[in-house]
């Protein structure tokens, strides 16, 4: 937008003064503006009656004199009148090519002086915060070297309003202004006043006696506008809407069986202030009808007419719906297109009984030939190579029509995730009434994504989670991805390549490299220890070959090098004094110290998988099934065997809401003894299930299941007495252990919004979120009931952690540490559910994909560690 000083080196014009008032200007008509024009310039007052010798043009600049002489019908040789000269201005003014004209007759020499209208220079918009210039410039005539015309500015003021109408901006105001410059140049400048958007204040309706006003505004588009209503765009006025409304309104009586109900008027007044509009709907609602006979009468030798008709919802005596009607007239299209009849016309003839008020249906199926698809093509695919979609149809080049592989082909498409999420594929005639041509017009989108997180853990302290991911590399479909995680002590990298089509061939392949650095299961006096490391460098293998259409079997082979270290100089110590340093417990933790140690991991592994899922990107309907098993035990050091399974099923429930339902489970169980004593486990720590955010909101990152509280005793009585264990969570110890057997539930309903939400992006949705992780050997507890000192001692050249005050030789050792008194609990070993419910929202912003998730737990057991609030953002490219 020009600001309102740029460019004004001119003055306004007494035109442009004339062009001041907008209202005017749009009433007033052309001929009314040429009449006024020629007033100003009469004929002149010449005799009449002489024989013209010449005619001549003077004024003329950018306009040859014989372009202008060919305007007007007077030539030399004509006797010349009044009449004459009075047809000359007219058709001269008509090319609206001149700001003025006269015409002088010199005893025969007739001179035509004209003034030609300036040449526009630019078009400035000022005002116009709602509308930017890229909206407006485009619809308006005017533009920069055009000729200046005022029917031009005035249909051009026109639809600069008409454009604000339809943003719902019933006050707005146009003003044009023009400022001359040299050389025959002007500016045109439409000074606009937007106004407030006009809203609807309130929808009456008259003549309702069946349903609520309520009941029929709920059905409407247009929503009277509320204070709760901010983010909605049905508030505004828009004659558009008002006449769907008029549709939707139709569309529910006839759903509940009022066939003969009509809208006899639907009338919208705008308020005097031009701030609102108040909508009156005048009705007839009509008698209810029940379905009568409801036949199929069926041209195609396939079907039965009986049979289809015995298969159809509503039966005689049913309150009417058009709805089901509409619905059976698809369903019976789809099931002949099914048979291979693509052009299969299926038409309703309606018989209406109005004495016992009944509605008798015939759908009939006219004759149609079989078809064969004749070609398949994609287009639209710049980046995308063709057979990445060409491999996703279900139906092939020759093969008969099938309307249920057409269906399946398209959801196969979409699920990849590289297209419009409304892509359908098109049908259209091919070179024979028997032929058909399927089109796959596609709309490539983003691919690629650089997916960030960020948060805050009691376990984790901050916590940094980046991935970057190109789903459709270099156009083939192959998925390339790195993502790195980076907490105060957790990092990891992991590279992975997945082909789906090995060789062309059905069969995909993937391959995952990684290596995972942790430093996170234990506090010291409060503090996080630093010295604990886990580092587990490995790689994965998968192959998967589908069994049906729906379901699939993938191989994997998995290869880890897990190294688990504490510090010696820490957490190991001689408290026993015979001289050999050992894990102390006392330092380290029970748990800590049996989790020491080198082992190698080779786990084979497989998959079943079962997918009806119309998109895997963003599912609206269908179930899928995965159900996989582990073993570990082909060479390496660690055995065990693992199973897992997880289900999900997701419905549309109507008014785009989709509810979805998920379940997992798994159970672990080792093949070997590590060892004799009850207390420690066979499944290794690394190996155990975990859960917490983000498999289960409401709780903190491995914040339910089994663990080792270590709860430091403190003084809470004031008299030098420490014997109560601390109540204050972030001055625990707390370690957790994970479980051998878990389960996961989910319930979610996806919530829809208005447009103006929809097209910010915005997805809310609630859900209960229902777990537990549990069937750990119970571990051995201490409880020190005197704080004890740790004393560091360096006898001939060795150091080592011990409890006495002196070494040996007499010497005197070192404080290490002090440790305080404490008590130690071991909680949460249940497999009663921890439960949470809470509200989610998902958001397309503009600088890529937000979740914020809020929860409320609603159970959970002794020592788990709830959270209320996370978030995480990303982007695409």
């Amino acid at each position: 937008m020009i600001g309102r000083n740029a460019g004004r080196a001119g003055k306004v014009s007494p035109l442009g003064a004339a062009l001041l008032a907008t209202s005017a200007l749009v009433a007033a008509p052309h001929a009314a503006f040429a009449q006024e024009t020629a007033a100003a310039a009469p004929a002149a007052a010449t005799p009449a009656g002489d024989t013209i010798r010449t005619v001549t043009v003077q004024g003329s600049q950018r306009l040859e004199p014989d372009t202008i002489l060919s305007y007007i019908r007077m030539r030399p040789g004509q006797v010349y009148t009044q009449a004459l000269g009075d047809q000359a201005l007219k058709d001269l003014y008509a090319t609206e090519l001149f700001a003025d004209v006269s015409i002088r007759n010199n005893g025969g020499d007739v001179v035509v002086q004209v003034k030609e209208n300036p040449v526009i220079n630019r078009i400035i918009l000022e005002g116009n915060k709602r509308l930017k210039e890229d909206k407006i410039l485009p619809e308006i005539k005017l533009s920069a070297r055009q000729i200046f015309t005022r029917s031009k500015v005035r249909a051009d003021v026109a639809r600069i309003i008409e454009l604000y109408k339809r943003q719902g901006r019933f006050a707005a105001t146009v003003e044009p202004k023009m400022v001359m410059l040299d050389q025959n140049r002007v500016d045109i400048v439409f000074e606009i006043s937007e106004g407030p958007k006009s809203k609807v204040r309130q929808i009456n309706i008259l003549g309702n006696d069946k349903f609520s006003d309520g009941k029929l505004r709920g059905e409407m588009v247009t929503k009277q506008a509320r204070f709760f209503r901010l983010f909605s765009s049905g508030t505004s006025y828009d004659p558009d809407r008002l006449a769907f409304d008029q549709q939707k309104l139709r569309q529910f009586y006839l759903t509940e069986g009022y066939a003969d109900f009509r809208v006899v008027s639907a009338v919208a007044e705008l308020t005097p202030d031009k701030q609102d509009f108040i909508i009156t709907y005048v009705v007839e609602e009509g008698d209810r009808y029940k379905f009568g006979d409801v036949k199929v009468d069926s041209q195609l030798r396939d079907f039965d007419s009986d049979k289809l008709a015995q298969r159809l919802p509503m039966k005689a005596g049913d309150w009417y719906n058009a709805k089901m009607v509409e619905d059976q007239v698809d369903g019976l299209t789809e099931t002949a297109g099914a048979f291979g009849y693509a052009f299969a016309d299926v038409r309703p003839d309606f018989s209406r009984n109005k004495d016992d008020l009944t509605m008798s249906v015939t759908f009939r199926i006219a004759e149609a030939p079989r078809v064969y698809v004749e070609r398949v093509d994609v287009n639209g695919n710049t980046l995308t190579q063709d057979k990445v979609v060409r491999r996703e149809f279900r139906i092939a080049e020759g093969d008969a029509f099938n309307t249920f592989q057409i269906k399946r082909s398209t959801n196969r498409i979409k699920s990849l995730g590289y297209f419009q999420e409304k892509f359908e594929i098109e049908q259209k005639p091919g070179s024979a009434p028997d032929r058909i041509i399927l089109e796959a017009n596609v709309e490539e989108k983003p691919t690629g994504e650089l997916q960030l997180s960020a948060g805050f853990s009691s376990l984790e302290s901050f916590i940094f989670q980046g991935s970057i991911r190109q789903n459709n590399f270099r156009g083939r479909g192959q998925t390339i991805g790195l993502s790195v995680d980076y907490s105060r002590y957790t990092r990891s990298v992991q590279v992975s390549f997945t082909e789906p089509y090995l060789f062309d061939k059905n069969i995909s392949l993937g391959v995952d490299v990684y290596r995972r650095d942790q430093n996170s299961f234990n506090y010291f006096n409060s503090d996080r220890n630093t010295t604990y490391k886990q580092a587990t460098t490995g790689f994965q293998m998968r192959a998967g070959v589908p069994l049906t259409e729906y379901m699939s079997l993938i191989g994997r082979y998995t290869f880890n090098l897990d190294d688990v270290t504490l510090s010696q100089s820490q957490f190991y110590a001689d408290l026993d004094g015979d001289g050999v340093q050992t894990c102390e417990p006392l330092l380290a933790g029970r748990y800590l110290c049996d989790a020491i140690g080198k082992r190698t991991s080779s786990i084979l592994g497989a998959s079943l998988v079962y997918d009806t899922l119309d998109n895997r990107v963003r599912p609206t309907r269908g179930n899928q099934f995965v159900i996989g098993g582990d073993f570990a035990g082909l060479g390496g050091s660690v055995k065990y065997a693992r199973l897992t399974a997880n289900a999900s099923k997701f419905w549309p429930v109507g008014a785009g809401f989709i509810f979805s339902l998920k379940a997992e489970g798994g159970i672990i169980k080792s093949l070997g003894n590590r060892s004799n004593d009850p207390t420690i486990d066979d499944v290794r720590l690394t190996d155990r299930f975990f859960l917490g955010e983000p498999q289960i909101r409401g709780f903190d990152i491995r914040g339910i299941g089994p663990r080792v509280l270590r709860k430091y005793l403190v003084d809470t009585n004031g008299d030098g007495t420490v014997d109560t264990p601390s109540t204050d969570r972030n001055q625990w110890v707390d370690d957790a252990l994970g479980g051998k057997y878990y389960y996961l539930s989910r319930a979610e309903l996806e919530i829809p919004l208005g447009s103006g939400a929809r097209e910010l992006g915005l997805r809310p949705s609630i859900y209960l979120d229902a777990g537990a992780v549990f069937g750990v050997a119970r571990p051995t507890t201490q409880n020190v009931n005197t704080p004890v000192t740790l004393y560091s001692q360096t006898y001939q050249g060795v150091t080592t952690i011990v409890t006495s005050a002196t070494a040996p030789d007499n010497t005197a050792n070192t404080i290490y540490t002090a440790i305080p008194a404490y008590v130690e609990e071991y909680v949460g070993d249940t497999p009663s559910p921890r439960i949470a419910i809470g509200i989610g929202v998902n958001w397309n912003s503009p600088f890529g994909p937000f979740r914020l998730d809020f929860a409320k737990v609603l159970k959970k057991a002794n020592g788990d560690d709830p959270k209320t609030f996370t978030f995480n953002v990303g982007t695409q490219f």
